[in-house]
Formats: structure tokens, sequence, C-alpha cells
């Protein structure tokens, strides 16, 4: 096994705690030339005493580089630090403070004036005090002013932008935030080139309505004069309430209209490891784009590229620049990988949730993400008796597109280090909630290459009489096995006709049943179970039209139909419509918006229009697309808020 550089020592996301906004207030890009500015007057200052009151020193060391600070003494304030060493020094109680012979104390902290407070009387006079809070933002794109690393000051992401040559990016959200009472939003934002340098920073004010948000890249290229770009959007929601996660679906088209596609949001917590990359087909290329979300550079041989199931890491070899964006051809590292293989990324940290994009001989592209490797988690014993009384337990459910037009393909992933094996069932749904297949998959190892042909299972099954349906991946003990809970897939649609083809991916949950298992069902906003639905639907602009693929999964039996609502709104957030329609349990419906609203509806709800399924009965799985001319289309999970 090749050896890894040093991942980087940082606290990011706990399933447990949520976000560390720590991470999020040193590596923000407004916070990184106040920092430099204050590390060059530590510098200059000569001997300092660094006080670490929360330990916290040792990740803000990751970003930025301490080594010529000239550092007498380090001090702490918890007794059970004392044995830990602070950036290679022993570390002293902070009551011996008086004692330090340094002219300039350094708290790392923000909020510092509390724990300034406590001792201020150890101060010996003369020293001069510096703390993070050098580097705060302004005051005005804080949620929280009082605490400032409150996650609701954080509510940040990275979105992969592209514009040249034709082709285009198209972030699209909604103002959710205004739901929960936030009523003075504003979208900071800043865009960077390949390079990492600066092309753009502007604000885009929200209102304090429910109002559909869409940012063009040939828009934001045409305001600033750019010229071809292709790089990183950083977004921070300011002046927010509710939900401190930045949620958009991401579409990528081109002026011909050959090129139609779509991912999820970037998931904004860096990672160890990703997995779910898939190996190219014959005649395919998979580019891996890797963007450093990070104000320092990523050294090389930090990133690295293994097969799924082996220990052979291939390392990159050189270093990537704060903020920069690195094309990564997955052939360059592991040139005999091929589908159905599937390569695991090692990232260290550097980067959150990338994108990969297959770019087909033809021409066709499709952009999809990785998905979270978790390190953290060994086999579940509780699981396997979880059918007891949670029935189905942990479903993985996606859907089979209209059977006439496409064909799907499900791939299940492993996305957990401690996952070797897989004890897998598939079961196959007619629209009406029958199941009409069920097909054991065995115990799948961690290097296993079964691709289901979800087109075999229907025939084995007699059909599906709806012509469209969907398929749940479920646990299944009856061979024996382990399980995490943890379970991941990848699913593949492609035209029959034209060729076209869509990745998604994404994780099982436990669905509509009032028992709770650890944070299952989960819940957007409130403790668990989660039993309702709020999703919010991107509608394409003319003449591109929208579908939507709406799954009841249960993991017990519920409610025999869903109450679901589809609610049509203005870009202003304005009703125009609603529909109600009734997904049988353990069914689905595939609708497209033209089919679902008349012209004259569509007509009034205008450009910027969206819609919002809602239902207070039950949780729905939900998948959303465009459909273009030719053939073209694209797919991916919904986000709720």
């Amino acid at each position: 096994m090749v050896a890894l550089h040093m991942t980087l020592n940082i606290d990011t996301f706990s399933n447990i705690s949520g976000g560390n906004s720590f991470y999020k207030a040193v590596s923000h890009p407004l916070a990184m030339p106040k920092a430099l500015d204050m590390l060059a007057e530590l510098t200059a200052a000569g001997p300092i005493a660094l006080y670490d009151p929360l330990g916290l020193a040792e990740g803000f060391a990751e970003f930025f580089d301490l080594s010529k600070l000239e550092i007498q003494d380090v001090f702490v304030q918890n007794l059970g630090a004392l044995d830990r060493p602070v950036l290679g020094r022993r570390p002293r109680p902070v009551t011996e403070l008086s004692d330090t012979r340094a002219a300039r104390l350094f708290i790392i902290a923000f909020d510092s004036d509390r724990l300034f407070h406590h001792i201020a009387h150890l101060v010996p006079d003369g020293v001069t005090v510096t703390s993070l809070d050098y580097m705060r933002l302004p005051d005005d794109m804080l949620s929280n002013r009082t605490q400032y690393l409150d996650t609701g000051n954080f509510a940040t992401n990275f979105a992969f932008f592209r514009d040249g040559g034709g082709r285009h990016t198209r972030l699209v959200s909604a103002n959710y935030w205004a739901g929960y009472g936030a009523k003075n939003a504003v979208l900071w934002l800043s865009l960077y080139d390949e390079s990492g340098a600066s092309l753009a920073q502007w604000h885009e004010k929200l209102s304090a309505d429910i109002q559909s948000i869409s940012i063009d890249s040939g828009d934001v290229r045409a305001r600033f004069g750019l010229g071809d770009f292709t790089g990183l959007l950083f977004i921070h929601a300011c002046g927010v309430a509710g939900h401190d996660v930045v949620k958009y679906a991401l579409d990528t088209y081109s002026d011909d209209g050959a090129e139609l596609s779509c991912t999820h949001d970037a998931n904004a917590w860096p990672s160890e490891r990703f997995a779910g990359l898939p190996a190219p087909e014959a005649g395919e290329r998979v580019v891996l784009w890797i963007q450093n979300t990070h104000p320092c550079p990523i050294p090389a041989k930090s990133i690295g590229l293994n097969l799924m199931g082996s220990d052979a890491v291939v390392m990159l070899d050189e270093e990537i620049a704060p903020f920069a964006t690195r094309e990564l051809d997955v052939a360059e590292l592991l040139p005999d990988a091929a589908w159905p293989n599937q390569i695991e990324l090692r990232a260290g940290k550097h980067f959150v949730r990338p994108r990969y994009e297959v770019v087909h001989k033809d021409g066709k592209r499709r952009i999809a993400h990785l998905n979270v490797e978790r390190d953290d988690l060994k086999p579940d014993p509780s699981i396997p008796d979880l059918g007891n009384l949670m029935g189905k337990g942990f479903i993985l459910p996606a859907p089979v597109l209209p059977t006439d037009r496409w064909r799907s393909l499900a791939l299940p992933t492993p996305m957990s280090t401690g996952q070797n094996e897989l004890p897998l069932a598939a079961l196959l749904y007619d629209a009406s909630g029958r199941e009409t297949m069920r097909r054991k998959l065995g115990r799948l190892a961690r290097d296993h290459d079964l691709v289901i042909d979800i087109g075999g299972m229907i025939e084995e099954g007699g059909g599906l009489p709806s012509g469209f349906g969907h398929l749940e991946l479920v646990y299944d003990f009856s061979g024996g096995g382990s399980a995490d809970g943890w379970l991941h897939g990848l699913f593949r649609y492609e035209d029959r006709a034209s060729g076209h083809a869509a990745d998604t991916s994404f994780g099982a949950h436990i669905f509509n049943t009032v028992l709770i298992y650890k944070n299952e069902p989960q819940s957007y906003i409130n403790r668990p179970p989660g039993l309702s639905t709020r999703l919010f639907l991107r509608l394409g602009p003319a003449p591109l039209d929208t579908l939507c693929h709406l799954i009841y999964p249960a993991s017990t039996p519920w409610h025999e139909t869903s109450a679901t609502d589809l609610i049509l709104h203005d870009g202003c957030g304005i009703e125009i419509a609603r529909k109600t329609v009734n997904i049988p349990c353990s069914g689905s419906l595939f609708w497209t918006y033209g089919d679902m609203f008349d012209a004259e509806t569509r007509g009034r709800a205008g450009d910027g229009a969206y819609a919002v399924v809602r239902d207070t009965t039950c949780r729905l799985f939900g998948y959303h697309g465009l459909l273009g001319e030719n053939g073209t289309f694209c797919l991916d999970h919904m986000f709720g808020f």
C-alpha cells in the first residue's frame, strides 16, 4: 500500500453533534486575508505567548503556517490538556501566564472578551493581546452577532461552476430560510477560476418570501465581463433562520441542446474518503473534478485513487492551489479501471464532496457527485434483528423510469471503510405498490462487480403494468452477514433511442414507521421520526419540461395512500396552483410539469417558477430532472427543507 500524505487534522462534521463552525470560520475566503495580516503582525512582534483555552490551535495551524511565529510559551485552561502537546510544545497551565516574557499574547479563540476577562489579572503589564476576533466576518454577514460560531453564521457551500464553449451551469434553489422567519437573507458569492484566482465577488439580496434562486454562469460572465472559466463558486447565505445548510440543484447544459445533466449540492463538509466513483465504460472518460475548498494548498501526494476493495493507492503527484480546480481523468492514475469497477477517493479532508463527469467519445456528458465514505462505523449487531419491529428496516429507493423510453441499472456501492460485505436483496415494485419481483443478491464483497439490470427483473417478474415503478435495495440476512445502516447505491438511466444517460447516487433510510431506531426515520428540522414531506422541485426554463418521480417507501405498513400536494409557485413565491395526488403505499408516481399543469397555469407561473411537494401524512423520496430535445434528459434526487 502506498503511504498517504497526512490528512488534515481538522474536526468538520459529526453525525451526532452536526457541523463544526470553527472549521468554516477559519477557512472562509474573507477570513483568509485577515488571518494572513494578523500572522504577519504576530511574526513582527517577536516572542509571543499562545493561549489555547478551547483546544483549537492545531486545527487553526492546518490552514495557516505558524512556523514563523516565535512562540515562547503555550498556555491551556483545561488540566486534562496539560499532557497533550500543542504545536509540538508542552503546554503550561494558564495560571503561570504572569511569568511569561512574551511581548504579545495570542488567544486562539473567537468571542475572546470573556476568555480574556478570566485571565486579565495574569497578563503582565505591556503585553498586547490578539485573538481570532481579528479575522471575524463583518457583522452584517452574521445571523447571530452575539455568538460568532453559531452554525447559522456559516451557512455555506461550494458549487462546480463553468462557462465556455457554449456550455453553461445553472444553480437553482429557494429562499427556504424565509419560511423559518428570515427577513433579510443575502447570498454572498465568490467565484474562482481554475488556478484559484478570484474572478468576482458579489451579493444577491433575497426577499422576505420563499422566492426561487437562480444563478446562471452565462449571466455571471456577462455581468463581470469574464472570459471562459471552469472553477469554484463559494456560497454564503447570510441572515438565515431554520437551516444552516445551503442546498441546491446544479444543471449543466449547452447552447446547442446536446448537453443536459444535473447534480446535487456539494455537502459542505470535507471527508477523509469519498466513494461511488464509477470507472469508465468502453468509449468513455470519467473526469473527477478536484476543487480545493480551503485557503491553503493541497500538498502533492495528498490525494489518491484506488479500486474499491484494493489497498493499492495511486497518488496525484502535484500541488493544488487554494480554491483551485484540477480536472483529473481517472485513467491518469488507474488506467486499467473499467465499468463496473468502483473507485475510492482518498481525499484527506482537503475538499468537500466532489463531482465527476462522464464524457463519451460522441461528446455526450453527464455530471454527478460522489458520496461521503465514513470511517467511524462498525457493523451494528442490532440491524439483523430490526425486522421484528421495523419490517424492511433500511430502504434505498430508486425510480424505475417508464420502461418504453429508459433502461434502468443499479450498482450497490460500499460507503464505509468497515463494509467488507453487503448482504442485500433487490425488491421491484409496480406504481400501484405491488411487489412484482424479489431477487436475493447474496453477501456482496467489497470489490463486487454486480450491476442489476432492472429490465431483467421486470421480465422475470412478469412486467410492470403501470409502465414504471421503483426498486428498493434492502438488507437480507437470510444467508448471514452484517450491516451498519450506511447502505448506498449508484443508479444509472439510459435513453434507449438517444443513448443519453444520467447517474444518481444516495443512501438508505428507514421510512414511514413511528418507531425510532437511533436517528431514523430522519427528520429535517425536528427530532425523529420524520413522517412528513417538503421537497423542492426546480422547474426548467422553456422549452425544457420537468420530470418528477415520487416514491412512497414504507419500512412497515403505513397509510394506504399518500395525500400529496403539488404546489406551484411563481418566482416570487406566490402560490399559483395546487394539485393533490394519492400515491399507494410502496408505490410511486412519475409525472411531468407539462402534463400536471396546463399551459395557462404554467404561463401564470412564468419564468423562475418552482414547485413544492408537501405531504403531512408520510415521508416521500423524490427525484427531479429535465427533458430536452433529441433524447436529452437529466435526473437526480430532490432535496427537502
